[in-house]
């Protein structure tokens, strides 16, 4: 089966669609994803404790086992001019035998549901509901129609661990590092129950140490880790320590962790340099600082951050990880960022390099001015002159 012509979506910048392979960990029954670097494979999972031993993303590939059998397509919601493309690659997908996966959302929408003509090809969609339905274990990959928020979405769905196969294949792909976030919270007031374990998508992992009170929650972040002062009026106040050092306190209006993709998005908004994503790399970026030279700054992927609210911080703070998720931080709690085990592949149009380059230049318009025009009539001057 041909690879879908689709054109890359790079989160961060503006993007049309994107194909995502899904093989990491349960994700993946039939198709899978080997990660190997320089070359070799290393068909064993990463260890938990990887965070000072990242992989350079570059030197690392994505190796299809077989033909694919199972694919998820998400479409953005209340976007007319998907659903001309979205027909058209749903039928294209199911004439070559493939198991379709969407949305329930998706298939309620009233200018699908009153298609007669798509009849026939709705009947054999399967469908899943966010939040309700686990089919981590049953899609090989995933197609993206939309933008940004729509990549992101994908993401927050299957963040499980990738899984190794056997050869069937190359493709160009980049491998987006992701960053996992540990934010543990102290119990207040009456202590309930908390089930302790990972979820089935492994979005959210919830403990409870009974010993000191505590709940523990996991994510996995492709784009940014967002702290703010949310609705107070007073400058938000957090200390960023890494590797257990104190290193500043953010006294602004917050701090964005990102990771090279998300460098391009909220980060670049906030003055951060731009990163490629196959940078081993985390990305602190001040949001207004009361400092003029508080500037953004890059550290290696290995380290670990850990932001808390400073003892003199007068009011809470509020985090959000990829725009979800969003909720209060107090004093005693703590977020602790790592880069993950487990990157997002992605597969690219032409290569790495050049894709992000041509999104940088196509969606920010980087570095886009008038050519400087060169000096014609002196040059003509100067021939007249030597012709004399």
């Amino acid at each position: 089966m041909g690879q879908p012509c689709v054109r890359q979506a790079w989160p961060g910048c503006c993007g049309h669609a994107g194909w995502l392979p899904a093989g990491r960990g349960r994700l993946a029954s039939h198709m899978c994803a080997e990660l190997t670097g320089d070359g070799m494979s290393d068909p064993t999972p990463p260890s938990n404790t990887c965070a000072g031993h990242i992989q350079d993303p570059a030197s690392q590939r994505l190796t299809w086992n077989k033909s694919p059998k199972s694919v998820l397509v998400i479409k953005k919601m209340r976007d007319a001019s998907l659903l001309q493309p979205f027909k058209e690659l749903c039928t294209h997908l199911m004439e070559n035998n493939m198991i379709v996966y969407v949305e329930k959302k998706v298939l309620e929408d009233p200018a699908i549901a009153s298609d007669e003509s798509f009849g026939a090809v709705k009947k054999k969609f399967c469908t899943f509901r966010e939040d309700y339905d686990d089919i981590s274990n049953q899609i090989d990959f995933i197609i993206c129609l939309g933008g940004d928020g729509t990549l992101l979405y994908a993401s927050s769905l299957f963040q499980v661990k990738p899984a190794s196969t056997d050869s069937h294949g190359n493709a160009a792909v980049v491998l987006r590092s992701r960053l996992k976030v540990r934010v543990v919270k102290e119990l207040r007031g009456k202590k309930t129950a908390v089930h302790n374990g990972l979820g089935e998508n492994g979005s959210r992992a919830a403990g409870l140490d009974m010993d000191v009170g505590k709940q523990a929650m996991q994510y996995q972040v492709l784009n940014e880790v967002v702290i703010d002062r949310g609705p107070s009026s007073y400058l938000s106040n957090v200390d960023v320590y890494l590797d257990g050092h104190l290193i500043t306190t953010v006294q602004g209006d917050g701090v964005i962790v990102s990771t090279p993709t998300g460098s391009t998005a909220y980060a670049a908004a906030a003055g951060a340099s731009m990163i490629h994503p196959n940078v081993p790399a985390i990305m602190i970026t001040p949001i207004c600082p009361h400092s003029l030279s508080f500037r953004p700054i890059v550290v290696p992927a290995g380290v670990e951050l850990k932001i808390m609210l400073s003892p003199e911080a007068r009011n809470t703070a509020w985090v959000s990880f990829d725009g979800r998720k969003r909720q209060e931080i107090r004093h005693g709690d703590s977020i602790s960022i790592t880069t993950s085990c487990y990157p997002l592949p992605s597969i690219c149009v032409r290569d790495p390099v050049s894709d992000w380059f041509e999104s940088l230049a196509q969606c920010l318009h980087w570095n886009v001015r008038k050519k400087q025009a060169h000096f014609e009539e002196e040059e003509e001057e100067e021939e007249e002159e030597g012709e004399g």
